[in-house]
C-alpha cells in the first residue's frame, strides 16, 4: 500500500500507482509550462500558488477517472491542466473577496502584491486554460463553458444569499454544487471522456464528482472552523470574519429557529456583531467549535460523501474503483 499524491490515497495495485504518479507528474510539469509567461513579474504570480503545492484534488480525479478507458491517451493529461488550472484561478479570485492573508500555508497573492495583480493573475490563468482547451476539442470547451457558468452562477447566488421563503441550508447546498461541484464533476467527466471510456461509464463518474465535491466543500466548513491554519494551509475561520455563513453556522440558525435555546441566540449575536476585532472571533471560534451545529455539518458531509460512494455501483470492480471509493473515505476523515 503506498500514498499518491499530496491529498494522501493509499493505491494497492502498483500498476496504478505507477499510471497515476506518472499522469501526476506530467500535470504538475503541464501547470508550470502553462503559467510562463515572457514578463518575469506575471510568471512569478501565476506560479505563485503552483509552487506553494496544494492536494491536485482535481488532477488526481481525472486520473483515477481515465482508467476506465486509455489512461495513456493524449487529452488526459493537458484535461487535468486546464481543470487545475481553472480552479487555481477561482483562488486568486476566492481571496480577493475573502480579503485572505493566508492560502496553502503562504502569503496570498493579494497580500502580497495587491488585489489588482491577484485578480488579473487569475484571468491570466483563465486564459491559458482556455489556450490548452482549445486543442481539446469543442465538446470539451462546451462541458468546461457550462461548468464554468455554473462555477460563477454558484458564487452569485452565495453573494446575493436565498430568496425570500427558500430554505438557506437548500440555497447553501446548490451554491456548493455551483462553486465546487460543478468543477469537480468535470474532473472526473474528462478524465473518463478522454480516455475513451463508455458514456454510461462517463455519466457515472460526472455524477459521482457532483457529489464528491459538495462533500469536500463541505468538509472544508469544517476545517474552516475546526482546525488551525497549520492543518487546513490557511488562516481558520476566514468565512467567519467574512460574515459569510458556512454550513455550521447555517445549522446553528437552523436550531435557534427550532428549539430558541438562550445559548444559541447569544452565539448567533456573536456572529452577527463585528468579528474582525480579534478578540470576538476568537470567541465564536471556540464556541462555535464544541457547539452542535458543527457535528451536524460533519453528518451533513458525510452524507454526500455516501451519496458519492453509492453512485459508483454500476462501474466494474476494479483497483481505480477502489480508490474512488476511498477517497469518499478520505474526505470524511478531513471532517473528523
Amino acid at each position: 500500500m503506498t500514498v499518491v499524491g499530496p491529498f494522501g490515497l493509499s493505491v494497492r495495485d502498483q500498476a496504478l500507482e505507477a499510471d497515476v504518479q506518472a499522469g501526476l507528474v506530467a500535470v504538475e510539469e503541464g501547470l508550470l509550462d502553462a503559467t510562463k509567461s515572457g514578463v518575469p513579474f506575471i510568471t512569478e504570480a501565476a506560479q505563485h500558488l503552483v509552487r506553494a503545492g496544494g492536494k491536485r484534488f482535481r488532477p488526481l480525479l481525472v486520473m483515477l477517472s481515465s482508467q476506465f478507458g486509455d489512461p495513456f491517451a493524449p487529452g488526459v493529461v493537458p484535461s487535468a491542466v486546464v481543470v487545475e488550472l481553472t480552479h487555481l484561478a477561482t483562488l486568486y479570485h476566492d481571496d480577493v473577496m475573502d480579503e485572505a492573508d493566508v492560502r496553502r500555508g503562504v502569503e496570498s497573492a493579494n497580500q502580497r502584491w495587491g488585489n489588482s495583480v491577484a485578480v488579473l493573475t487569475g484571468d491570466f490563468l483563465f486564459a491559458r486554460a482556455s489556450y490548452i482547451l482549445a486543442d481539446l476539442g469543442p465538446d470539451a470547451v462546451r462541458i468546461q463553458a457550462e461548468a464554468f457558468e455554473r462555477l460563477v452562477t454558484g458564487q452569485i447566488l452565495e453573494t446575493a444569499g436565498p430568496t425570500e421563503g427558500r430554505d438557506p441550508v437548500d440555497h447553501y447546498l446548490d451554491v456548493l454544487g455551483g462553486k465546487t461541484g460543478s468543477l469537480v464533476a468535470v474532473a472526473c467527466r474528462f478524465g473518463a471522456m478522454m480516455s475513451g471510456a463508455d458514456e454510461t461509464v462517463v455519466d457515472v463518474l460526472t455524477q459521482y464528482g457532483e457529489r464528491l465535491g459538495v462533500a469536500f466543500q463541505l468538509a472544508d466548513d469544517v476545517l474552516d472552523i475546526a482546525s488551525d491554519s497549520r492543518e487546513s494551509g490557511k488562516t481558520p475561520g476566514t468565512d467567519l470574519r467574512e460574515g459569510i455563513p458556512t454550513l455550521p453556522v447555517l445549522r446553528l440558525r437552523e436550531r435557534v429557529e427550532k428549539l430558541g435555546l438562550p445559548d444559541d441566540i447569544a452565539l448567533c449575536e456573536l456572529l452577527d456583531s463585528d468579528l474582525t476585532d480579534d478578540a470576538r472571533h476568537a470567541e465564536a471560534l471556540a464556541r462555535l467549535r464544541v457547539h452542535p451545529a458543527l457535528e451536524q455539518a460533519r453528518k451533513d458531509t458525510v452524507r454526500f460523501a455516501e451519496e458519492a460512494r453509492a453512485t459508483l455501483a454500476p462501474l466494474r470492480e476494479c483497483d481505480a474503483k477502489t480508490s474512488l471509493v476511498e477517497l469518499c473515505d478520505l474526505v470524511v476523515h478531513r471532517a473528523g
